[in-house]
């Protein structure tokens, strides 16, 4: 499915969302072009219009900050720690997130608890703490920044994005 990425007023990355939706905001006039698909045209009966990458809303959205601080889901966790196994370093697919302290031993379901895993060293970590089986994240969990729902939506970034990613850049 085609993904088109939204800016705030401010030239801040807010959201993705479906080419349908880019076009609707393009013809009422509440966004503006500011990347568009070479090559590639939108056309209706009575008009053609550009296909958008990336839009920028004429009028500014007020976003909770903290907004992204709630939503720990597995496919967050994973794009935060770029689909990346935070022991071995292995990017195949099925990755798990593991508890860097478990449940069963006072941990929390909180970002800062939370990494990604590939199912054999999830195993081999079982319900152990990283220091009785020397099994240490490559990096410190912590809460990802605001575009994280940006990967979580389109994992791959495309060319167009990158200039309007703080990360990507």
């Amino acid at each position: 499915m085609a993904r088109v990425l939204v800016l705030n007023a401010t030239y801040e990355p807010i959201n993705v969302c479906t080419l349908r939706r880019a076009a609707v905001l393009l013809l009422k006039e509440k966004a503006e072009l500011l990347e568009q698909r070479e090559g590639a045209a939108l056309h209706s009966e009575r008009m053609t219009m550009e296909r958008p990458d990336v839009i920028r809303l004429v009028s500014y959205v007020r976003i909770p900050r903290e907004a992204h601080r709630r939503k720990i889901t597995r496919r967050a966790v994973l794009a935060r720690d770029s689909w990346t196994c935070q022991y071995c370093g292995s990017t195949k697919s099925g990755l798990t997130v593991d508890h860097v302290i478990p449940r069963s031993r006072g941990g929390l379901s909180v970002w800062e608890n939370i990494v990604a895993a590939c199912p054999p060293c999830n195993r081999r970590k079982g319900n152990r703490l990283p220091r009785e089986i020397e099994m240490h994240p490559a990096n410190t969990p912590k809460a990802p920044p605001p575009t994280v729902f940006i990967q979580v939506a389109s994992p791959k970034i495309p060319s167009a994005w990158e200039q309007y990613l703080p990360q990507a850049a």
